[in-house]
């Protein structure tokens, strides 16, 4: 009996532990996980319609423009206020201007000078440099600089006969001027017979059949390169009268007495065009146009220009 109740107790204890040790496991979760996992990486939200994506980058400024334009000094005053306004136009073209008699300007041209834009205050300048004029109509040299389809008439002046500050020499008309001169008693100012307002002026000598050779031998004339030099001998009153442009009279603030017609001395014409040596023809026939517009007109017409274009 001893023995049976030694062997109840043995097994008793032997449970007892058995079940003390599965309670006490260390290194375990209620899980059953022996190790935490790490979380998985984190990815960047793809762009949606609320999250648009970066703006582009801005486009590079355009690369400045220098656009040469040689014109007749008779311009000068025009053109310079012109080229003040086509900035708020164009930003981006800086005006360059060569002012001087066109047939010097032709000159130029012809010997290689950059040029992009030429105005000439005659169309025998502009022909000259046409290679759609044939001989007959100017281009006796077969020169070719001329953009062909740019060249347009843009302006028409008058040729004036102008006085100093007060008419000393009491000078009212040609006619006046014609019996001036043939009496030996006035001096006359005019332009070179290679600058268009000197070639007008011939014209006009012719008209009235007076001989400018035996005149000038005489001392009754005296001459400048462009109209600007002859103006200013008028305003300076080195001389009793000038014959120059309309325009010319006004900016320098001379009195006009008369002005010839067209059968004295034809049209003034001012012919302007892009040259085919241009590297810049777009801008170039852009400020062209802009020379037809209604700004522009307004500061030719204000000093006796006549549009054409």
């Amino acid at each position: 009996m001893k023995k049976t109740i030694a062997i109840l107790l043995a097994v008793c204890l032997l449970l007892a532990l058995c079940v003390g040790c599965s309670g006490n496991t260390s290194g375990t979760t209620d899980t059953g996980s022996t190790a935490t996992e790490a979380p998985a990486p984190t990815e960047a939200p793809a762009p949606t319609e609320e999250t648009p994506a970066p703006a582009d980058e801005p486009a590079p400024a355009e690369e400045p423009v220098e656009l040469i334009v040689f014109a007749a000094a008779s311009m000068t005053e025009t053109l310079t206020e012109i080229a003040e306004l086509y900035k708020a136009v164009e930003p981006n073209v800086n005006i360059v201007y060569n002012f001087d008699s066109s047939g010097t300007l032709k000159t130029q041209i012809q010997e290689g000078a950059d040029c992009d834009v030429f105005i000439s205050a005659a169309p025998k300048q502009m022909n000259q440099l046409d290679a759609s004029k044939d001989a007959d109509g100017g281009n006796t040299g077969g020169l070719d600089f001329v953009l062909q389809g740019t060249r347009i008439n843009l302006l028409e002046n008058k040729v004036a006969l102008a006085v100093p500050e007060g008419n000393p020499a009491g000078i009212n008309s040609y006619d006046d001027l014609v019996a001036g001169l043939t009496g030996g008693t006035i001096l006359l100012a005019m332009g070179n017979s290679d600058v268009p307002v000197g070639q007008y002026t011939q014209k006009i000598l012719a008209y009235y059949e007076l001989d400018e050779a035996a005149l000038a031998s005489s001392g009754v004339i005296t001459y400048g390169s462009n109209v600007k030099e002859v103006t200013t001998q008028v305003s300076e009153a080195a001389v009793d009268c000038g014959i120059i442009y309309g325009t010319d009279a006004y900016s320098a603030g001379l009195t006009v007495v008369d002005t010839a017609t067209a059968e004295m001395c034809g049209q003034v014409i001012y012919p302007a065009a892009v040259l085919n040596v241009t590297d810049n023809e777009d801008a170039a026939r852009a400020f062209l146009d802009y020379l037809t517009g209604p700004e522009a007109s307004a500061v030719f017409e204000a000093v006796g220009f006549s549009p054409l274009s």
